[in-house]
């Protein structure tokens, strides 16, 4: 059954292609968010600027370009018309970026850019950046979530990914984090809910838009994080980029909606 269902969805994007057409995009989807964890990175703001592609500039805090992982196991996801009990679940990462941009009216937006979608569903592989903005690629994923304990190991099918991460659910936020405190770590990411991500297109970002019934963060004590993407020296340079703080919250009844896409340039 799971060949026949693999074989049924590559003929589908064949077809797709073949044809030369694109499903309607749902304007709005719902679900729960189970469980979210932001790993979050501070990178040297100079080399994040040369990372971007424009209109993009870093969100700086602290004199710091703020990036990481937002690791999401979703639930219930469906569209809006559909009852909770028809919905799917997905654990899925996101490689993002702080930053923002002036609109064309010239007033400054926040959000996060994308550079990398991965699922471990096949569904939201196919479905991405057809039915719903945002292309994933294919990756395995292995997770342990017990309560207070989280470890993940995650790797890309295409081998363009890893990440290995254990933590624990924590009362206190690190001293270390260029973030003065859990109120201000909240603060600035919950600006970041409309996002851009890469696709097959060079010149055009799917944007969508994550609407929470409410926001609420805990701090998360990273005991190992390993990340190919930060750890690539040919994007960041050793000593620019540095593990900051973990956040995590959990059972967040949501909605994704569709913003508009954006046109942009090469990276500089």
């Amino acid at each position: 059954m799971y060949v026949k269902r693999r074989s049924s969805i590559r003929s589908w994007v064949t077809l797709e292609h073949d044809l030369g057409f694109a499903f309607m995009r749902l304007p709005i989807i719902h679900g729960l968010i189970r469980r979210r964890l932001l790993v979050n990175f501070r990178v040297d703001a100079e080399v994040m600027t040369r990372f971007l592609p424009a209109p993009f500039r870093p969100k700086v805090h602290n004199g710091y370009a703020i990036a990481g992982i937002c690791l999401i196991r979703l639930e219930q996801i469906r569209p809006a018309w559909l009852p909770r009990l028809c919905g799917i679940s997905s654990e899925n990462a996101a490689h993002r970026i702080a930053v923002c941009w002036e609109d064309p009216s010239g007033e400054t937006r926040e959000g996060v850019f994308i550079p990398r979608r991965d699922t471990g569903s096949w569904l939201n592989h196919f479905a991405g950046g057809r039915i719903f903005p945002g292309e994933h690629h294919l990756a395995d994923f292995a997770v342990t979530d017990r309560g207070s304990a989280i470890a993940m190991s995650i790797h890309a099918r295409d081998d363009r990914m890893a990440v290995e991460i254990r933590a624990r659910e924590s009362e206190s936020f690190p001293a270390s984090s260029c973030f003065g405190s859990l109120a201000h770590s909240s603060a600035f990411f919950a600006g970041g809910s409309v996002g851009y991500s890469v696709t097959s297109d060079c010149c055009r970002l799917d944007g969508i838009r994550l609407v929470t019934d409410r926001w609420s963060v805990r701090p998360l004590a990273m005991e190992q994080v390993k990340s190919s993407f930060f750890s690539d020296e040919s994007l960041f340079p050793a000593g620019t980029v540095t593990f900051d703080h973990a956040l995590i919250m959990r059972d967040i009844p949501h909605r994704w909606q569709k913003v508009a896409d954006m046109s942009t340039e090469p990276a500089r």
